[in-house]
């Protein structure tokens, strides 16, 4: 696997320990996001040969989400707590053993619980190989580090579709989860062998079980209101929101009340902090609205085979590759705040294009956006993360990092469900008497055109923080010389 090359800042290249050290992070970063997103080329041929709904098969993306995103703030906070290597070996392994699971799964069923246990070790697994940057390298490469967790996790993203296609239309789908076994052998050796011993400085007793509980039923019944039946605002659906937002205020009374709480109430205060997570949630909504609409689009909307699908969803893991690196560079050498926005502004005008350009221009009206959109992802990311991450006290790192991930996998989980409620309510082939492929058209029309609504409201939240920024510089006593 590549390493980054030196930081410009410092002439010492990273030792061989260091730089064995950052591999396993890396795939410790890349396996987990790159299973965010593989079983969604298979989305429509399990839907047609399981006879089953868009909802229905929606929930192999979703159980794997919502195991991630139930735990990965506690799973930050366990590291800290019981020592971050021995939390990241726990986590490699479970991902790993459940990875061959999902591969002999006999049925859907079996599946979706192999799943879900790969979404458990993939929690540990996404909050801790941040946090570890700060304890296995030095200071001076932190920066460029965390921008490569970040390519790595842009580049797993988006590699997800095109390999998982390529898998599906030359093998068999088992084989788009039996990849991670070898993978995950060769990342629990390096993570063994090179990341630094850590100590336990408290025990699990101070592990925030009703927290997570809380969060869990929360998030499920958010995810199950936005599955059900057929996307119709029913009583159930409507029942199944106000349970979620009920879920949600208590879980904020019972964390403030906790003796060691999921989400400490001083990090929450940071501004900075607050801007990052509501960025980094919307952007992954609209990563994952990519991810989960284009294979549907390709396939019925413009008629390709499943290789052909594959083939044209590998265009983003390539420009993520091609845009990794110098995108770490870049924010090593410009500042993460202003390549944020950068990168959220080409979010939005890529997702602008995509919910145009499809609907004349066929394939590469697809294809060229969604060019622009991943190398504005893997910009966003690289610089969003470090943003987050550089300020940070070795020992809130896990929870922070936590922090981070969680907002990442909230945003997946609203890309998957709403946004797919979205699409399928756009989509729906009898709304005017249109056909297969004019409903799909529109079905992205309205889908990515409301991503490009969510990327203005993004930057608007990062517009407003420049104010504040700025406001707050204003009103500083100047210091005597």
């Amino acid at each position: 696997m590549p390493i980054p090359e030196s930081d410009p800042t410092s002439r010492e290249a990273l030792a061989p320990r260091a730089r064995w050290a950052l591999a396993s992070l890396s795939l410790a970063m890349l396996m987990p996001s790159l299973d965010t997103s593989i079983a969604n080329a298979a989305l429509p041929s399990l839907a047609l040969n399981l006879e089953a709904s868009f909802q229905q098969v929606q929930w192999i993306v979703l159980a794997y989400l919502l195991a991630v995103t139930t735990l990965i703030a506690s799973a930050g906070r366990l590291g800290d707590l019981l020592g971050r290597r021995r939390v990241l070996l726990w986590g490699i392994t479970l991902f790993t053993l459940a990875s061959l699971c999902c591969g002999l799964a006999p049925g859907l069923g079996w599946l979706l619980v192999a799943r879900a246990l790969q979404g458990l070790g993939a929690a540990v697994m996404l909050a801790l190989s941040m946090a570890l940057v700060g304890d296995a390298l030095p200071k001076a490469r932190t920066g460029a580090a965390m921008g490569w967790l970040g390519s790595m996790s842009a580049l797993g993203t988006t590699l997800g579709p095109a390999l998982g296609g390529l898998i599906l239309a030359s093998i068999d789908w088992r084989w788009m989860f039996l990849v991670n076994v070898p993978l995950g052998l060769v990342a629990l050796l390096l993570a063994w062998r090179c990341l630094p011993a850590d100590r336990p400085v408290a025990s699990a007793s101070a592990f925030d079980v009703p927290g997570s509980v809380l969060l869990a039923l929360s998030l499920g019944a958010y995810a199950l209101a936005l599955t059900l039946g057929h996307n119709r605002l029913a009583p159930l659906n409507l029942g199944l929101l106000a349970a979620s937002a009920a879920g949600v205020v208590l879980l904020v009374r019972v964390e403030r009340r906790a003796t060691v709480p999921l989400f400490q109430p001083d990090l929450l205060r940071r501004p900075q902090l607050r801007s990052s997570l509501w960025l980094s949630l919307l952007v992954s909504t609209v990563i994952m609205t990519t991810q989960v609409i284009g294979p549907f689009y390709l396939s019925r909307g413009l008629g390709l085979d499943t290789l052909a699908v594959g083939l044209s969803l590998s265009l983003g893991p390539l420009v993520a590759t091609l845009s990794g690196a110098p995108a770490g560079r870049l924010v090593d050498r410009y500042g993460a705040r202003s390549l944020s926005r950068l990168g959220l502004l080409g979010l939005c005008s890529g997702l602008g294009l995509l919910a145009l350009l499809p609907l004349s221009l066929g394939l590469a009206g697809y294809l060229l956006p969604l060019a622009l959109v991943t190398a504005s992802y893997a910009l966003f990311q690289a610089a969003n993360n470090s943003l987050v991450m550089l300020d940070v006290v070795p020992r809130q790192r896990g929870l922070t990092a936590g922090l981070l991930s969680l907002s990442r996998n909230v945003g997946l989980i609203s890309g998957a469900a709403a946004m797919g409620a979205l699409f399928a309510w756009g989509a729906q082939p009898q709304a005017g008497g249109r056909g297969g492929v004019e409903a799909v058209a529109s079905g992205m029309h309205w889908t990515f055109g409301m991503a490009a609504l969510l990327m203005l409201l993004a930057l608007a939240i990062a517009g407003r923080d420049r104010l504040s920024e700025q406001a707050g510089a204003a009103c500083r006593p100047a210091r005597s010389d």
